[in-house]
């Protein structure tokens, strides 16, 4: 069985104030192509399909102008798609019922009740049935009720409990799509900048791999870079397009995975996706960043750092005349590096775990126990969960 595995569409996402409504129409008409090409059985789309909960009319136009496209694909190429942290659930699973008839499958939201469970879709080709377990995103608060108390006290057992209640019959062929951020014991996954919050406060909001190994292929989203993490049939896709500066080495793709007879090893394979516009770092002289413009590339997003040592004057719109799509222009010399050693422009934030752990060793004169660590980590974790209703 053929699939694509994409994620992190986060369609509506500007780029610093740049809209990208064509660049994201574009890649996604190119992802049509591509299935046209390649003829997956199924699709894949592991979460963050919205980059806002309230998404705009035109993002939601978007949308469901490439679900539009992939429907006229025949013969008929189911989608299975689960909500992502950006999404909101209660507008993905609009008209659920109606998209599945045309073979589009939406979970929105982890089991509500203890007699549901999760999404499952099974289809079928010449080695037999695979069963698709759809997972959206999930805080331990979303599933807390549906255990005894104390069973759910982080991201990691709130997961495990509900795989290890859906009783999978792993002699078959099972596919998970999950929206997490998993590691691998202490192994990380590579993160970009804005992904860093994830490992913040003790790792709160990590999973780890060892709840969905038994699967024959892990789908998953919430990562913007295409990596495997621990076993290579766990699998971040990686978003389509770069959305941040961090995100300029990433090479973006679309995940096709191929999953024989039970038992077998997958098959991977990485369909590029050349984006309209690149996302660059440029770094040197005002005059050598100048000389690096030519007509292929001066319409790319770009962050400049200058490291002229005299004063410019009107850097930005000097280079505007070069670059019409300037994300920021930074000034880094031997003053500006002087500064930041000596301590100026330099403020550490804390995160609230990191601000507590020392305050109490302030007052106490030693550090938290590991119990008290656990216990102050749950209720930051409660607390974020209370201030995002």
């Amino acid at each position: 069985m053929k699939l694509f595995h994409i994620s992190d569409l986060h369609i509506g996402k500007q780029l610093h104030y740049y809209n990208l409504r064509d660049n994201q129409i574009e890649i996604l008409d190119r992802i049509v192509e591509l299935a046209k090409e390649h003829r997956p059985d199924v699709i894949i789309i592991a979460g963050d399909i919205y980059d806002k909960s309230v998404p705009s009319a035109e993002a939601t136009t978007i949308f469901d102008g490439f679900l539009n496209s992939l429907s006229d694909i025949t013969p008929n190429i189911p989608v299975l798609i689960i909500a992502g942290n950006h999404d909101s659930a209660e507008r993905l699973k609009y008209a659920s019922t109606f998209l599945e008839k045309h073979q589009i499958y939406i979970s929105a939201l982890p089991p509500q009740t203890k007699e549901e469970r999760l999404k499952k879709v099974i289809l079928q080709d010449e080695y037999g049935e695979v069963d698709f377990y759809l997972l959206p995103f999930t805080k331990p608060g979303y599933v807390r009720h549906l255990f005894e108390e104390g069973t759910v006290t982080s991201y990691d057992k709130a997961i495990a409990a509900l795989i290890e209640r859906e009783n999978i019959d792993y002699s078959r062929r099972n596919v998970l799509i999950s929206h997490q951020f998993y590691v691998s014991g202490d192994k990380l996954p590579d993160t970009c900048d804005s992904e860093q919050l994830y490992i913040s406060v003790g790792g709160i909001d990590c999973v780890d791999i060892a709840s969905v190994r038994k699967f024959d292929y892990v789908a998953l989203g919430h990562l913007h870079g295409g990596q495997y993490i621990g076993e290579k049939h766990i699998r971040y896709s990686g978003s389509p397009l770069k959305y941040s500066v961090s995100e300029e080495k990433h090479t973006k793709a679309v995940t096709m995975v191929t999953i024989g007879a039970k038992g077998e090893d997958i098959s991977v394979e990485m369909l590029p996706l050349n984006p309209r516009q690149d996302v660059r770092k440029l770094s040197g002289s005002l005059s050598e960043i100048i000389s690096m413009a030519t007509e292929q590339n001066r319409h790319n997003f770009v962050s400049i750092t200058l490291t002229d040592e005299e004063e410019i004057y009107k850097p930005k719109e000097q280079l505007e005349e070069y670059y019409d799509h300037i994300l920021e222009v930074r000034v880094e010399n031997s003053r500006t590096l002087a500064r930041l050693e000596g301590g100026e422009a330099q403020i550490n934030v804390l995160d609230p775990f990191e601000a507590f752990r020392q305050f109490y060793q302030d007052i106490n004169n030693e550090p938290m126990s590991v119990e008290e660590e656990k216990i102050i980590l749950e209720l930051i974790d409660r607390a974020k969960e209370a201030e995002e209703l």
